[in-house]
């Protein structure tokens, strides 16, 4: 029997008509503008254009504005975070996303970290991810904390089981760990250097593909029974993960397209909206 479809395109469904309800109370209530995420965009990654469109679409649907500030792929990185300053300085803008990857010539570590951690709602500060780590209020990366909202949604327990991450990127399979760690895994991160690497997977009762590699992880590493998220998407429409090799025998998978991406968006705007109520409850505004 397949395993349960874990549909991240109709959770985000449900998820955008609640947000579309907490924007317009906060806009009434408030008497407040809506609230701005704003996106930044270095050069023209024509997947970056279309992932920031994307969003700034979800924006509009739940009745946000969206702005988008778009600079040529010769900025350096002083100029960038000029462009990052003046929207921390910006009341209106309570989110700002900045696209990944930048140019080569950019430090983007020091970008990031720019970003005022009341808006870090991509969750892709250090000090935001230190925040997460220790269990301390802060806006986690959009789409590990998309997963978790999915895997509550469909009623996967967590507490308990072994999780492996396949992936150590600082916004993915990092963030991921920490988060399944706070809900009581007992979490192992893989990784290039990982020897025997079938084996550790094969040990998981939940596998999480966030390696960026098309089908890396094999069907036959992963057990019968397991849940399988599959957090890369690659030309062809296919993920991390051997999906069609293991449909048939996980209790639970993301499909691809169709799972973690729709989340990831959903839970951007979600942690905006919320950045948004708790500037109102703070300032009046």
């Amino acid at each position: 029997m397949a395993g349960i479809v874990l549909d991240g395109k109709a959770y985000a469904k449900e998820l955008e008509a609640e947000l579309t309800q907490r924007v317009a109370r906060l806009t009434a209530a408030a008497s407040v503008e809506p609230p701005i995420l704003a996106t930044i965009l270095v050069g023209d990654d024509p997947a970056s254009a279309t992932y920031v469109k994307m969003k700034g679409n979800a924006c509009r649907r739940v009745g946000m504005e969206s702005e988008k500030v778009e600079l040529p792929g010769t900025s350096s990185t002083e100029e960038l975070l000029a462009a990052i300053d003046k929207l921390n300085a910006r009341p209106r803008v309570k989110g700002i996303l900045l696209q990944h990857p930048v140019p080569k010539q950019i430090a983007e570590r020091a970008c990031f970290d720019r970003i005022a951690l009341e808006k870090d709602v991509d969750g892709v500060t250090a000090h935001g991810f230190g925040r997460m780590a220790m269990d301390e209020p802060a806006y986690g990366s959009a789409t590990p904390a998309g997963i978790m909202l999915l895997l509550r949604r469909y009623g996967i327990e967590i507490a308990g089981r072994e999780a492996v991450v396949v992936g150590r990127s600082p916004i993915l399979g990092r963030p991921m760990a920490m988060m399944l760690l706070a809900a009581n895994a007992t979490v192992t991160i893989c990784h290039s250097r990982t020897k025997n690497l079938p084996e550790v997977v094969r040990r998981a009762e939940i596998v999480v593909g966030a390696v960026g590699k098309p089908e890396f992880i094999r069907g036959e590493w992963i057990r019968d029974g397991a849940v399988v998220v599959d957090a890369g998407y690659h030309p062809g429409g296919v993920g991390d993960i051997d999906l069609a090799a293991v449909v048939d025998r996980c209790s639970a998978y993301t499909p691809v397209p169709g799972g973690v991406g729709p989340m990831t968006i959903a839970t951007l705007i979600a942690q905006t909206v919320d950045a948004a109520e708790k500037s109102v409850e703070m300032t009046g505004k």
